[in-house]
C-alpha cells in the first residue's frame, strides 16, 4: 500500500500534481475532509483490497478542520498505518505572479487582502507540515513536463529523492542579474564568440561555438574547479534542508559564453540526478535578436 497526503501552498500545483498522480495510477481525492482522512487510511489498509495506491490533497481550504490536521497524523502513527507527505513550495514572488495571471483570490486573502498578506498567513499554518514532509518540491521554475518526471521518480520509479532542484541557468549582465540566483558565476573573462563574425549569430547551443569556447585552456580548468565546488556543496544543502538551487553563469549578453558553460555544468552535474533534479534554462539567449528586430 502507498499512501500519499499531497499538501503545500496553494498556487504551488498541488491539483496538476494529483492530475499526473492520477495518470500513474493512484486513486486520487481532492480536498477530503479532515477527520474523514482517518477512515480512508484504515480502508487503504484492509486485506486485499484493490486500492493500494492512493493520494489525497489536503490544503488550507479545510478552514477550521485543516488545524485538526496534525493530530490526525499523530492517530495514523500510533495505529501503524503508513502514509507520505508531499509538500508542494513556491517562492512568494512567482506565487503572486499566478495568482495575478489566473485572477483568482488567495484562500486566505480573499477580496479585501493582498495575496501577499494570504501568503504570509498561510506559510506560518503550513510549517508543521512542511517539517514533516517526506518529499518537498519547490515549483518556482518547473514546467509541466518537468514536474511530474520528479513525481514518477518518486511514486513510479521508486528512487531516493534528496528534495533538492537545481536550475543551471544562463544570463547577460547588461540584462541583469537573476534576482533569484543562488549562486553567481561571471565567464566574461573567455575569450567573446561574438567579435568572431561567423560564430556572432549563433549561440552556445551551436556546435562551432562550443568548440570555440571549450578550446580555451582557462575554459576547461574553471568548468572543472566549479563542477568540484558544486558537487561539495550540493550534499551540504541537502543536510541543510535546502530545496530550490539556482546556479547562474553569465556573460555580456547571455548568449555565447554563459550558454556553453552552463549546458556543460548540466551535463556534468546530470550523472549524479538521482540525488536530486535538474533543469537547464537560457534566460537571455534570444534577447539580442528581440532587440535588434525592432
Amino acid at each position: 500500500m502507498r499512501f500519499v497526503i499531497v499538501t503545500g501552498m496553494s498556487g504551488a500545483g498541488k491539483s496538476s500534481t494529483l492530475k499526473m498522480l492520477e495518470d500513474m495510477g493512484y486513486f486520487c481525492v481532492d480536498n477530503l475532509p479532515v477527520p474523514l482522512i482517518m477512515k480512508f487510511a484504515e480502508l487503504l489498509s484492509v486485506p486485499g483490497t484493490e486500492m493500494n495506491k492512493a493520494a489525497i490533497g489536503v490544503d488550507i481550504r479545510s478552514g477550521q478542520g485543516f488545524t485538526e490536521l496534525e493530530h490526525v497524523l499523530g492517530k495514523l502513527d500510533e495505529g501503524g498505518l503508513p502514509y507520505e507527505i508531499l509538500f508542494l513550495d513556491s517562492s512568494d514572488d512567482v506565487l503572486i505572479k499566478r495568482y495575478k495571471e489566473t485572477r483568482r483570490f488567495h484562500p486566505l486573502s480573499g477580496s479585501n487582502q493582498r495575496v501577499d498578506k494570504g501568503i504570509a498567513q498561510e506559510r506560518k499554518k503550513l510549517k508543521f507540515l512542511k517539517s514533516r514532509a517526506d518529499y518537498i518540491l519547490d515549483t518556482s521554475h518547473m514546467l509541466t513536463r518537468e514536474l511530474k518526471s520528479e513525481l514518477n521518480k518518486i511514486f513510479v520509479e521508486n528512487k531516493e529523492y534528496k528534495n533538492l532542484y537545481i536550475t543551471v541557468l544562463s544570463f547577460g549582465f547588461k540584462y541583469g542579474i537573476p534576482s533569484d540566483a543562488d549562486l553567481v558565476f561571471d565567464v566574461r573573462f573567455l575569450p567573446n564568440p561574438y567579435y568572431i563574425e561567423e560564430l556572432r549569430s549563433k549561440s552556445g547551443n551551436d556546435k562551432e561555438v562550443r568548440d570555440y569556447v571549450m578550446a580555451n585552456d582557462m575554459a576547461g580548468e574553471f568548468l572543472g574547479k566549479l563542477t568540484d565546488m558544486v558537487d561539495f556543496l550540493i550534499p551540504n544543502y541537502i543536510a541543510e534542508g535546502k530545496t530550490q538551487l539556482v546556479i547562474a553563469i553569465g556573460c555580456t549578453g547571455g548568449k555565447h559564453r554563459s550558454v556553453t558553460l552552463a549546458n556543460a555544468l548540466y551535463e556534468a552535474l546530470q550523472a549524479n540526478e538521482e540525488n536530486y533534479g535538474i533543469r537547464i534554462e537560457h534566460r537571455d539567449i534570444e534577447k539580442d535578436a528581440k532587440t535588434k528586430a525592432r
